[in-house]
Formats: structure tokens, C-alpha cells, sequence
């Protein structure tokens, strides 16, 4: 990882919230440039210092971190933003990421395994626990997913780039490995959702991950 990512921490729980700030100045890839102890002060932070990355809890007392997430997708701020949560429930986890997530952990992680997911959301990936990738999965069964590769219709190049997508890779680092810009990524996966009838890039990854397991192509 060359680049420094900016991150900021919204959560109003002071305990948990000191906690996920100390793990975040052990990974030199992550630089904390401000915390906030609920959704309105954490909106506003995140559109005040526009960081790289928000770590941001789903249930507060005062805005719910979904539409904080919603507020910061509709200022169309250049973010990731990850869901750091207690709640396990398939319900909560789709809903997150149809708002617009970039990934989903579980305050429930030891300290080790939440550090890892860190560096691999510094890096640009998207991080689901296996566990919570099943679920979702399950909770996003229905007739209106295509059931297989092949009846998704896909081109070439759309297969290559949910494969990426698979990996946990954004767009950015999918137009690296692939050669092509990420402008026409996002075109790619546009298409890649329609096809799988899917809200989310995340959604489509979590497909990919079920779906390509198993193809032999």
C-alpha cells in the first residue's frame, strides 16, 4: 500500500469509539483525521474534511448511520464508507450496502482480525466477513437473480471484471489490473448490476463470490 488513506470514526459509543481509533493509529496505511459522536456530527465531519475512508456505526441515537450514509452518497463525496456494527441480521447488512457501503464488520471482531480487515479496506478493498457473505447471500436469493454465469448474460469483459469484483477490488484498482479506465469500470458494473438485478457493486461481489466458486469455464 503506497498511498495514505484519510478515515474518519462515527460512533456514539465512547468506549468503542477510543478503541477503533487506537487500532487505527497502529496501521500506518490509515491516517485518523477526526472522530464524532453521532450521525449529525459525523455527516457534517465527513462533508467539513472529505476523508478517503468513514468508519461509520449503524445504529445512534440521534441519525442512524444509514442515512448518514445516504447524506454523504447524496453530497457525492469521493468516499468509502464501512458499516461497524453489532448487528449480525441479513436485513441490516443488504440495507447497508443498498445505501451505498463499501463494506460491513462486526464490533464483535478480535482486535487482530478487525486490524486486517482495516488493511485490506485501506488498500482498497471491500471487507464481509465470510460468515456475514453467507448471509447476505441467502438474504439475497430470489427469482429475479439470474441462477447461474451463463443465464446472466454477461460479455467477456464483464465477466473479467466481476471476477475482480469477487476479489474485493474497487473500481480503481480493477481499471489497473485490467488496463482500462476507471470511468469505464463503473459503466461495466452498471451494466454487471442490471444484468444480476442487483443495488449494489457489493451485492454483485457477494454474487460473484456464490456463482464463480463452482463454474468451470
Amino acid at each position: 500500500m503506497n498511498e495514505v488513506q484519510t478515515a474518519i470514526v462515527v460512533d456514539d459509543h465512547p468506549l468503542f469509539r477510543k478503541g477503533l481509533t487506537q487500532l487505527l493509529q497502529t496501521i500506518p496505511a490509515l491516517r485518523l483525521l477526526g472522530e464524532a459522536p453521532g450521525g449529525e456530527e459525523g455527516l457534517a465531519l465527513a462533508l467539513r474534511v472529505q476523508p478517503d475512508l468513514v468508519l461509520l456505526d449503524l445504529n445512534m441515537k440521534d441519525m442512524s448511520g444509514i442515512d448518514v450514509l445516504r447524506g454523504i452518497r447524496a453530497a457525492r463525496l469521493d468516499c468509502r464508507v464501512v458499516m461497524v456494527t453489532v448487528s449480525d441480521h441479513g436485513d441490516d447488512l443488504v440495507a447497508a450496502l443498498r445505501a451505498g457501503a463499501d463494506g460491513y464488520l462486526l464490533k464483535d471482531m478480535e482486535p487482530e482480525a478487525m486490524v486486517a480487515a482495516l488493511n485490506e479496506v485501506a488498500s482498497g478493498r471491500i471487507f464481509i466477513s465470510e460468515a456475514l457473505t453467507h448471509l447476505m447471500a441467502a438474504a439475497l436469493r430470489g427469482p429475479a437473480q439470474p441462477a447461474s454465469v451463463a443465464a446472466a448474460g454477461l460479455t467477456d469483459q464483464e465477466l473479467r471484471i466481476l471476477e475482480q469484483l469477487s476479489s474485493g477490488l474497487s473500481n480503481k484498482l480493477i481499471g489497473r489490473a485490467l488496463d482500462i479506465t476507471e470511468g469505464t469500470v463503473k459503466v461495466h458494473v452498471k451494466h454487471i448490476l442490471r444484468k444480476l438485478a442487483l443495488r449494489s457493486r457489493v451485492e454483485a461481489a457477494v454474487w460473484a463470490v456464490e456463482h464463480l466458486r463452482n463454474e468451470v469455464r
